[in-house]
C-alpha cells in the first residue's frame, strides 16, 4: 500500500500574548515590558541570548501599545515622532546618529523605544562618545537562557501545533539531552514529526533518541 502523504500548512509566527510561554528565565523581562511607559527616559533595551524568545516578547510589545517596528539599516527617524518604537537586532549595527535622536526622542509625550540584541548595549558599537554615554545608561532587561518550564512549554506548543500528544516521558528526556533554545526545540519536534511519518512509527522515547543520536553522529563528523 502507498503511504499517503501529509499536506503541510506552514503557519505564520503568532506573537500573541496568550502564545507566551512563560518561566523563571524570562519573567523579570515580561515584567519589564509590561512597566511600560514607566521605563526612565521611555527607552528598554531587551538582551539575551539567540533563541531565547526576544522577538516573540518584543513583538508582542510593540502590537499591545501600536508601536512602529523600525529597519534598523535604513532607521526613519521623522516617522518615530510621538509614537513607540521597536528595534531589533541592535547590536549587529545602527546609524550612530539615528539610534541618538531615538533614544533621545522616547522620553517625549506618546514616544518610547524598546531594543533588542543579543548582548548589553554597554557592549554595543557606538562612535559617537554621547551614544556611547546614552548606552551605558540605559534601562536594561535581560532573558536567559530558557529554563526548563519555558523549553516544556514551548515543546508543548510546538506538538500542538501539529496535533501531536506524544507520551508524557518525551518531555523530560528531551529536557535533559536537548540543546538549550526554543529554534532547536522546534527543530527537534519537526524532525520526530518526519521521522514518525517517515517509519510510520508514534512518537516515543526511542525516536527522540535516534534523532538526538543522529545530531550527535552528525556533529562528531565536523571535529
Amino acid at each position: 500500500m502507498t503511504r499517503q502523504l501529509r499536506l503541510r500548512l506552514r503557519r505564520p509566527a503568532s506573537y500573541a500574548r496568550e502564545d507566551l510561554v512563560r518561566g523563571p528565565s524570562n519573567a523579570l523581562a515580561i515584567a519589564t515590558l509590561d512597566a511600560w511607559p514607566a521605563w526612565p527616559g521611555g527607552a528598554l533595551a531587551l538582551f539575551g541570548p539567540a533563541g531565547s524568545g526576544k522577538t516573540h516578547l518584543a513583538r508582542e510589545w510593540a502590537h499591545r501599545v501600536g508601536a512602529l517596528i523600525m529597519d534598523r539599516v535604513v532607521p526613519d527617524v521623522a516617522s518615530a515622532v510621538g509614537r513607540p518604537v521597536l528595534i531589533e537586532d541592535v547590536d549587529q549595527g545602527v546609524d550612530d546618529e539615528a539610534l541618538f535622536h531615538l533614544i533621545n526622542m522616547a522620553g517625549r509625550d506618546g514616544a518610547g523605544l524598546l531594543l533588542t540584541a543579543r548582548e548589553a548595549p554597554t557592549a554595543w558599537r557606538a562612535e559617537l562618545p554621547d551614544l556611547r554615554s546614552r548606552l551605558n545608561a540605559l534601562f536594561v532587561a535581560e532573558i536567559e537562557e530558557p529554563d526548563d518550564e519555558v523549553l516544556e512549554g514551548v515543546l508543548r506548543k510546538f506538538f500542538r501545533e501539529r496535533s501531536i500528544r506524544p507520551p508524557k516521558e518525551v518531555y523530560p528526556y528531551l529536557l535533559r539531552r536537548m540543546e538549550r533554545s526554543i529554534p532547536c526545540a522546534r527543530e527537534i519536534v519537526k524532525r520526530l514529526d518526519e521521522a514518525a511519518d517517515d517509519e510510520q512509527r508514534p512518537i516515543s522515547r526511542m525516536l527522540a533518541r535516534q534523532i538526538l543520536e543522529d545530531d550527535t553522529e552528525n556533529l562528531d563528523l565536523f571535529e
